[in-house]
């Protein structure tokens, strides 16, 4: 995709002024244009000119006035919201062994939701391409769609990466360290695809469809295969100045303790994640006793003590990391998601009251902890919502090119 040519400040404050009208309208729904400046407090003029460029690029559209109820005298003002014909978007969340993909239009209606398996392992950046092209060629398929008529895509996956660049550092998806994985995916796909880690998508999609409309400053953490955290501040997602913010998963819980798949010891995620939890069990054991978390949760409910002590283990190094999390950031609340805290251990009373013992006392409520079972597809929502939002912000940059 080419790329558009920079702006002039004097072009830069008038896209920013047309992004800060049209996020309005989408947030609202539906919106007066005497509404949007009072919101805005951009001026009645500046937010009608603003409005008549969305309106000729074809990104909103205008509703049919219907009287207010009540309304004795005066013409109903026209209300303005997303077209959401404008563009078809699309949503995936890579797991360790499916690839989900939402599809939505530009107001993020959902169209389709489709899953495909994956081999599981780590691929290289081609073939994990490829297999992304696949899921959404079938996606496409089974919608009677054509992929050339999405207009963007989102990626959200498990790693450190620059999202901005498209940079990956680390992915246990990927058999490769620092991967440039924009430039791989731009050979794939002519539309503009984005890439974003996945917890930090779980945190848009908590803050825009979950709990978190309700929070300024929250944290997700999500255990499945490994385990990632999501940073909202002040209603924005936090990435660091790097990118490579909210690893929870990579801080240290133990000198030189147990082996990561990130190459490092004594992370949290080699205690707690999925793979982590399999190795120990299976390692204390001698033998491949269990080749799944439900074998090992049901051996622990049949009062196998070794399956126990492993998690026993891992319930206290979560409640460290979680007390952690609180001891830095101090949020509202804390979001629990992910395949594994469907099991309950790590969200147990146990867990959570140990957590608590380890949080520096003051005399003042802590953090509310809760369970959001967001499946796959809720994941890959929050991945449709990026998408969203990036192709905006494209189309707003392209309207301030053309504008007069």
């Amino acid at each position: 995709m080419a790329r558009l040519q920079r702006l002039s400040p004097s072009d830069e404050l008038r896209e920013s002024s047309r992004l800060q009208v049209f996020e309005t309208i989408r947030a609202a729904g539906q919106i007066a244009r005497i509404d949007i400046a009072q919101a805005t407090l951009i001026s009645p003029a500046t937010v009608t000119a603003i409005t008549a460029d969305l309106l000729a690029a074809g990104m909103i559209e205008e509703v049919s006035p219907e009287a207010a109820k009540g309304a004795k005298r005066g013409r109903p003002r026209v209300a303005l919201k997303v077209r959401g014909q404008a563009h078809l978007i699309a949503g995936m969340k890579l797991s360790h062994h499916a690839i989900t993909t939402l599809i939505t239009d530009f107001e993020g209606t959902e169209l389709l939701c489709h899953e495909i398996p994956l081999p599981g392992g780590q691929s290289s950046p081609e073939d994990l391409c490829q297999q992304i092209q696949s899921a959404l060629n079938a996606s496409c398929a089974a919608a009677d769609l054509d992929p050339a008529d999405i207009s963007g895509m989102a990626i959200g996956m498990a790693g450190v990466m620059d999202a901005d660049r498209g940079f990956i550092y680390w992915s246990s998806s990927l058999n490769q360290r620092n991967v440039d994985f924009g430039a791989y995916l731009a050979q794939h796909f002519a539309m503009p695809v984005f890439i974003d880690n996945d917890a930090n998508l779980v945190a848009k999609a908590e803050l825009l469809f979950g709990h978190g409309d309700r929070h300024t400053n929250f944290i997700v953490v999500t255990v499945e295969h490994g385990v990632g955290m999501g940073i909202v501040i002040n209603s924005q997602i936090y990435r660091g100045a790097r990118g490579c913010g909210a690893e929870l998963g990579h801080t240290k819980v133990q000198l030189e303790g147990a082996l990561c798949q990130c190459g490092q010891r004594g992370c949290l995620e080699a205690y707690v994640g999925d793979y982590a939890l399999l190795r120990e069990a299976n390692v204390t054991s001698g033998v491949e006793r269990h080749r799944d978390l439900a074998s090992l949760y049901a051996a622990m409910a049949d009062g196998d003590m070794m399956a126990r002590s492993t998690l026993d283990r891992a319930g206290r190094m979560f409640a460290m990391g979680l007390a952690n999390v609180v001891n830095i950031f101090d949020p509202q609340m804390i979001v629990l998601a992910g395949a594994q805290l469907a099991f309950g251990y790590l969200s147990s009373d146990k867990v959570i009251e140990e957590m608590r013992r380890w949080v520096v006392q003051v005399d003042a409520p802590l953090p509310d902890v809760r369970v959001h079972g967001w499946g796959n597809k809720m994941w890959a929502k929050g991945a449709a919502a990026h998408a969203i939002e990036e192709v905006s912000a494209l189309r707003i940059r392209e309207v301030a090119n053309h504008a007069g």
